[in-house]
């Protein structure tokens, strides 16, 4: 039987199912990209819960696994060379379940390259500032009456919503006709943006109708419906 006492995390996680790969996680943009990537490439894997509203991700247990006390993160009891895996990020995650797997990535080194291209492009650009518009429209930010910090981050999202219309013309998803993590790792904040922060009249989404034709694509996807709920909410 497959043990992974080694690890702390487990401790406040036990694994119920230590053969499969273990997520730590929570329902957010970043985390569903991960359970989503697991639903559609069908690798067995057990969720866990990390939930905010009590300082999960603070806990020594899971700084033990990620440092930067941030979901979602993963162990794989089958890492390269049949030894466990532990990673954090969830970019790095999605590479590395579409290398594990073969899936969702093209194989061909130039297609590769380009795909890992876009989730850089999420990672770095969608995900910071799209959060920003959230903290400023949604949360804590938006009793601040100087609205230039907001405004700052409602017209980079334009911006960026701007390139993924252009990359969207004439293409079923970012790489083409072929559905890549770069649409894995995309299209739940551009979800994000416009349902839970509300924030689709400030960033104008009417005006991006290939990026609002290729979410409508995204969010029908069985395996995406599914690992929008993964890990359930107690």
């Amino acid at each position: 039987m497959t043990d992974l006492s080694a690890f702390p995390i487990t401790a406040k996680w036990p694994a119920q199912h230590p053969e499969r790969l273990q997520l730590y996680s929570l329902p957010t943009p970043n985390g569903v990209k991960i359970s989503i990537m697991l639903e559609e490439t069908g690798l067995a894997y057990e969720p866990h819960l990390v939930r905010f509203d009590t300082n999960d991700q603070m806990s020594a247990e899971f700084l033990s696994l990620n440092p930067n006390n941030k979901i979602p993160a993963i162990i794989d009891p089958n890492g390269p060379g049949g030894k466990p895996l532990a990673l954090f990020e969830s970019g790095a995650i999605l590479i590395y379940l579409a290398d594990k797997t073969g899936q969702l990535i093209p194989q061909d080194a130039a297609g590769r390259y380009e795909t890992i291209q876009w989730v850089m492009f999420q990672m770095g650009g969608i995900g910071p500032m799209f959060g920003q518009v959230g903290f400023f429209h949604k949360f804590a930010g938006r009793e601040y009456e100087d609205k230039r910090p907001r405004d700052r981050y409602i017209a980079e999202s334009k911006r960026l919503l701007g390139v993924l219309e252009g990359r969207l013309a004439g293409r079923t998803w970012l790489m083409g006709d072929a559905y890549t993590i770069a649409d894995i790792a995309t299209f739940p904040w551009v979800r994000n943006l416009i349902g839970f922060y509300e924030a689709g009249d400030l960033v104008g989404i009417a005006d991006f109708p290939n990026v609002r034709r290729a979410l409508e694509a995204f969010v029908a996807r069985p395996a995406v419906a599914r690992g929008l709920e993964i890990p359930k909410r107690n």
